[in-house]
C-alpha cells in the first residue's frame, strides 16, 4: 500500500471552526489517512493511501485530488491552487475596496454618536439610515451570509454565522422599530451597529490578510530565487531557455551577478558565490573547477561554465522550499487542543446569546434592549483569533529561521526544542572540521615495500569510500602524485573499517578495536599506536589477510581540527543551562584530547561508540531515575547519525559540505532530523533552540489573548457593558493583534 500526499489551497476560511469543518469533510473521503488544515496559509495537507501496493498512476492521483477539491467545495469553501502562496504579493492596498465602501457608508451613521458626545443632535432620518446601512448589510455582508449558510447546511457554526445572525438581528430590529413607530416620531434605530460591525470585521480581515502575506514572505522569497531562464550552450551557440526545460548534463553559462538556474558543477572558471538565502552564510564562498554550486545562489565577479547535476524537484532549493512548506503546513501538538475547543465554541456561543436574550427579557427589559445585548455576545465571541494564534506564530518562526539557515521540518520539533535540557553532539564533522589529515603512515616491517607503497595500497582500498578518514588517505596519496587502482570485492564493516582486494592482496584498513577482534599478530606497532592515541591522534591499521592469519602492515595516524567558533558556541549552550555531551567512535585518547580543545569536561565525553550504539546512548541520556525524563537534542551530520537523530527528542542535522561541495551523507541525516542546519556552524544549534523558545512563547501569548478576549468580552457583552459596535471592534482587534504579535518574530536575529 503506497502513501501519497498533496496540498490544496482553500479560500473562504475565516476562523478555527472553518478549519475543523474542512478537516471533517476531507477526512470522510475513502483512503484519506490524515488531513491538516492551516488557517494562516489557507491550505490543507492531505495524506492518503492507495488500496494496493502498486504505484499510483498520474491519472489516479488527479482523480483523488479532484475528489479532495470537490469535498472542499461541498463544505462551502473555494478550492485553490496549492501554489497560491508562491504568487507575487499583492499591493499594500489590495482588497481594500469593500472596506473603503463600508467606511464611507458607515461614517454618516456613526456621526450622531460623536455628536451626542459634543452635545449636538446629528441624527439622520430613518430613511437615510436605511439607505446607508442596507447595502453594507446585504452587499458587503453577502460573504457572511453565504459562508454562514454553508456552515448551517454542514451542521456546524463559524465566525460568519455569528456575524450574519448578529447583524441581521440588529438590522431587523431597526426595521421593526422604524415601521412600527408613530408617524412623525423620531426613534432610536440600530442600523449603525449592524453596518459598523460588518465594516469593522471586513477591516479586520483585510488587515489580517496583509499580515498573512508577510508570514508567507519566506516561501515567496525562496520561490523568487529561481530565475525564469537559463543560458545553455548548444551546437548553435548560447541559447536562453526556460529553466523548466533544463536537463541533467546541460552546460550553462552564468555571468557575474546572475543566479544559478540549477544545481551543478563548475567546469570552467572560478568565482565567489553568495549563498546567503540558502544557508544564511553572509560571506561569499569561493568556487573553482570541480566545486558544486546550488541553484538560486548568486554568482559573483567571475564568468563560469556549469554542468547541470539536478533540476526541478531534485535541487537543493526545491528541497528547502519543500521543508519550509511542510513545517508551515504542519499542525503543532498544542493546536489539537485549540481545534477541540473550536469544534464546540460556536454552538456554545449561540446558546449563550440565547440565554442573554432570555435573561434580559425575563427580567423586565424590552425586547429591543435584550436583542442588542444578545447581538453583542454573538459579535464579540467570533473565534477568529483562536484559529490564527498557532499557525501564524509557526509560519513566522519557521520563515525567519529559514532566512538564517535553520530549516525546521515539522512543527513538533519546533514545539519540543525549547524544552531541551541535554544536547549531544557527534564529534567528527559536527564539532570538528570533519576533514582529518593523514599525519603519518609508518610501516611495521621494512620488507612490506616502504611507506610510499603502503600508502598506495591504502589509497587504492579507500578510493571508493565516503568516510572522512578514507578521504584523508586518498588526499595524501594525491599530494604525492600517486596513481592508485580500483579495488575489488570491497566490503565496508560498519564501525570498524573496510576490506577488499588490491593487486591480488587481501587488505584491511580499520580501527584498533577491529584489529583486536581479528587477533592481528602482536608487535611493536601496538606500542606505537598507543603512543599516537595518547597524543590525541585517531589511529587506524593497514593489515593483510594471509594463510597464517591477519598481519599488520602499517600504522596510520589522523588528526582533525575543531570547527572555528565551536568552543564559544558550546559555552553559549552551557550558559543556557544545558547539559552537553560529545559522542565519538574514536578511541578515548583522541576523543578526550579533542574534548579538551573544545572546552568539554571528561565526564561529557563518550568515546569508542559504534554507529549502531549511538541511538541507544541517546535513549540512555533521556532516562532520568530521579524524576522527569531528560529532553535530548542530538546534532549529527552523517549517514551513521540517522538512527540517533531519529531517537532523540529533537534531531538537528548539520548540512556540512565536503571539499568538493558535496553533502556526503548529510541528505540521509536531514531526512531523519526534525531540524536541518544549512551550514556547519555549531552556533546555529543555540539559534534553533532560541527560535523554538520564542515561537512557543508567541503561541502561548496568542492563545492567551485569544481566550482572554472571549473570556472577558462575552460576560461584559452579556451584562450590557459592550455595544455591538464596540464588540465588533474588539473582535477585529483580537485577530489583528494575534497576527501582529506573531510577526514580531520576523525581527529575530542571532
Amino acid at each position: 500500500m503506497s502513501e501519497l500526499s498533496c496540498d490544496i489551497g482553500i479560500g473562504g476560511m475565516t476562523c478555527a471552526s472553518c478549519v475543523a469543518r474542512v478537516e471533517r469533510a476531507i477526512a470522510k473521503l475513502p483512503e484519506v489517512e490524515a488531513v491538516s488544515v492551516n488557517l494562516a496559509t489557507e491550505s490543507a495537507r492531505v495524506t492518503w493511501k492507495s488500496p494496493d501496493a502498486s504505484p499510483v498512476s498520474a491519472q489516479a492521483q488527479q482523480a483523488q485530488q479532484a475528489r479532495l477539491r470537490r469535498a472542499v467545495r461541498d463544505a462551502g469553501y473555494e478550492p485553490l491552487s496549492a501554489e497560491h502562496l508562491a504568487q507575487a504579493p499583492a499591493g499594500a492596498w489590495a482588497g481594500f475596496g469593500p472596506v473603503a465602501i463600508g467606511l464611507v457608508l458607515s461614517a454618516p451613521l456613526v456621526l450622531p454618536m460623536l455628536g451626542d458626545a459634543l452635545g449636538k443632535h446629528w441624527m439622520l432620518p430613518a430613511l437615510w439610515q436605511f439607505l446607508l446601512a442596507t447595502p453594507v448589510q446585504f452587499m458587503l455582508g453577502a460573504r457572511f451570509y453565504k459562508a454562514g449558510w454553508h456552515a448551517l447546511l454542514a451542521g456546524s457554526g463559524n465566525m460568519d454565522l455569528l456575524v450574519s445572525i448578529g447583524t441581521t438581528a440588529g438590522w431587523l430590529l431597526s426595521m421593526w422599530l422604524w415601521l412600527t413607530a408613530p408617524a412623525g416620531q423620531m426613534v432610536h434605530l440600530y442600523f449603525e451597529g449592524s453596518a459598523v460591525v460588518i465594516t469593522l470585521v471586513l477591516l479586520g480581515k483585510w488587515l489580517e490578510a496583509r499580515a498573512k502575506r508577510q508570514t508567507t514572505d519566506a516561501i515567496r522569497a525562496l520561490h523568487a530565487l529561481r530565475p525564469a531562464k537559463a543560458r545553455v550552450i548548444t551546437p548553435d551557440g548560447e541559447v536562453e531557455i526556460p529553466i523548466e526545460e533544463l536537463l541533467v548534463g546541460d552546460r550553462l553559462v552564468v555571468l557575474p551577478g546572475e543566479r544559478f538556474a540549477a544545481d551543478g558543477v563548475v567546469q570552467e572558471g572560478q568565482t565567489q558565490v553568495d549563498e546567503a538565502m540558502l544557508t544564511g552564510e553572509p560571506l561569499p564562498v569561493h568556487k573553482a573547477v570541480g566545486a558544486r554550486v546550488t541553484g538560486g545562489s548568486i554568482n559573483g565577479e567571475g564568468r563560469v561554465l556549469v554542468v547541470v547535476s539536478a533540476t526541478g524537484t531534485a535541487t537543493v532549493l526545491a528541497n528547502i522550499i519543500r521543508l519550509v512548506e511542510d513545517a508551515q503546513a504542519a499542525k503543532a501538538p498544542i493546536q489539537r487542543l485549540v481545534d477541540q475547543v473550536s469544534a464546540v465554541f460556536v454552538p456554545v456561543v449561540l446558546v449563550l446569546a440565547l440565554i442573554t436574550l432570555s435573561a434580559w427579557w425575563l427580567t423586565g427589559h424590552s425586547l429591543e434592549v435584550s436583542l442588542i445585548h444578545s447581538v453583542a455576545v454573538l459579535v464579540i465571541a467570533c473565534p477568529c483569533a483562536l484559529g490564527l494564534a498557532t499557525p501564524a506564530a509557526i509560519m513566522a518562526g519557521t520563515g525567519v529561521a529559514a532566512k538564517h539557515g535553520i530549516l525546521i521540518k515539522d512543527a513538533q520539533a519546533l514545539e519540543v526544542a525549547h524544552k531541551v535540557d541535554t544536547v549531544a553532539f557527534d564529534k567528527t564533522g559536527t564539532l570538528t572540521v570533519g576533514q582529518p589529515r593523514l599525519l603519518s603512515l609508518t610501516s611495521v616491517n621494512s620488507g612490506d615495500g616502504g611507506d610510499t607503497t603502503l600508502l598506495l595500497l591504502a589509497a587504492s582500498l579507500q578510493s571508493g569510500s565516503e568516510h572522512p578518514l578514507a578521504h584523508a588517505v586518498v588526499q595524501a596519496a594525491q599530494s604525492q602524485g600517486l596513481q592508485w587502482q580500483a579495488p575489488d570485492e570491497v566490503k565496508a564493516v560498519p564501525g570498524f573499517g573496510s576490506e577488499g582486494q588490491v593487486q591480488g592482496r587481501a587488505l584491511l584498513l580499520g580501527s584498533l578495536r577491529w584489529m583486536d577482534a581479528l587477533q592481528v599478530h602482536a608487535g611493536s606497532w601496538q606500542i606505537q599506536a598507543s603512543q599516537l592515541q595518547m597524543q590525541g591522534a585517531t589511529v587506524s591499521v593497514l593489515a593483510e589477510r594471509t594463510t597464517h592469519g591477519v598481519a599488520a602492515l602499517a600504522v596510520l595516524a589522523f588528526g582533525d581540527e575543531p570547527k572555528p567558533g565551536a568552543q564559544s558556541a558550546l559555552n553559549l549552550l552551557r550558559e543556557r543551562g544545558l547539559r552537553l555531551v560529545m559522542i565519538s567512535g574514536d578511541n578515548k585518547g583522541a576523543a578526550h584530547a579533542m574534548a579538551a580543545r573544545l572546552g568539554l569536561k571528561p565526564e561529557e565525553v563518550f568515546a569508542e561508540v559504534l554507529p549502531g550504539d549511538k541511538a541507544a546512548l541517546v535513549q540512555s541520556l533521556q532516562s532520568n531515575p530521579q524524576g522527569q525524563p531528560h529532553v535530548v537534542a542530538f546534532v549529527g551530520d552523517g549517514i551513521n547519525d540517522a538512527p540517533a537523530l531519529a531517537a532523540a527528542d529533537v534531531g538537528l542535522a548539520m548540512a556540512n559540505l565536503n571539499a568538493d561541495g558535496r553533502r556526503g551523507g548529510t541528505d540521509v541525516a536531514m531526512q531523519a532530523a526534525g531540524i536541518t542546519l544549512m551550514r556547519g556552524d555549531v552556533a546555529l544549534v543555540a539559534g534553533a533552540l532560541d527560535i523554538s523558545a520564542r515561537t512557543v512563547a508567541k503561541i502561548r501569548q496568542n492563545l492567551f489573548w485569544a481566550f482572554a478576549y472571549n473570556a472577558a468580552g462575552i460576560p461584559l457583552a452579556a451584562m450590557g457593558y459592550l455595544s455591538p459596535v464596540v464588540a465588533g471592534a474588539a473582535m477585529a482587534l483580537s485577530s489583528v493583534s494575534v497576527m501582529t504579535n506573531a510577526l514580531l518574530l520576523k525581527r529575530w536575529g542571532r
